[in-house]
């Protein structure tokens, strides 16, 4: 009996420290999130699967409101993950874990005009892959947009902000200290930072690693498409 006790205890202490390097290691260094939208098309896809680095911007502890030191600052361009600030039409998940790609940090003035992004009264048309992402209506306005208008930079050289913010014409905006700037890389289906505003530094929770694993989970017409209809080419 006391063996089998004993065989208990060291089964126990096993997967007790096995739970616990697995905790540390997700609360510090790496951890799994699935992508759920199209909005980072075609950079990220929906069904993509990543390993996030939390240490590269400083992990955060869990229950509390500390961050502790990384070996980086989000910069521009940055795939950033993060919690978002809080969006009033959606109570029931009002702050969301995100993934958007950081576009301005704090002190920079951000615009949009006929569709292009502005940074700093500099034109940034998207290149690449993410340039041939479906256009939609740049005249679109939303109640969300509302945010704007106390920070609205007015009588500036980038230009007067329109009465009524549209996804395609916004701003001048400054980013506020201590806070970034998030836009999806597809800009017409994208839930970001011109509805709900800037991002706290303090919200940051890591950058995308690699994706470990993808699969078609928005348009297949496969059976079971986790396993029958696999990006091969995106794994790792």
């Amino acid at each position: 009996m006391p063996a089998t006790r004993s065989a208990v205890w060291e089964n126990v202490k096993a997967i007790a420290a096995t739970l616990a390097i697995f905790l540390v290691v997700r609360t510090f260094f790496l951890e799994a999130y699935r992508i759920p939208s199209g909005s980072m098309i075609p950079a990220l896809l929906v069904g993509d699967w990543l390993f996030v680095n939390k240490l590269v911007y400083g992990p955060h502890v869990p229950f509390t409101d500390v961050n502790l030191p990384g070996y980086r600052e989000p910069q521009r361009g940055d795939v950033v993950v993060f919690v978002s600030p809080p969006q009033a039409d959606q109570p029931e998940d009002p702050t969301p874990t995100l993934v958007k790609r950081c576009v301005a940090v704090a002190g920079d003035t951000v615009a949009m005009r006929g569709g292009v992004f502005q940074r700093n009264g500099v034109p940034l048309p998207q290149g690449g892959e993410a340039a041939a992402n479906q256009r939609g209506d740049g005249g679109f306005s939303h109640p969300l947009f509302a945010w704007q208008q106390p920070f609205a930079l007015r009588g500036s050289r980038f230009g007067e902000p329109p009465v009524s913010p549209t996804l395609d014409d916004w701003g001048p905006l400054v980013v506020p200290p201590g806070h970034l700037f998030m836009l999806g890389d597809n800009r017409y289906d994208s839930k970001d930072g011109r509805y709900w505003g800037f991002v706290p530094r303090e919200n940051v929770r890591g950058r995308p690693l690699l994706v470990y694993y993808s699969y078609n989970a928005d348009d297949s017409d496969r059976a079971l498409p986790f396993l029958t209809d696999i990006r091969w080419r995106r794994l790792f």
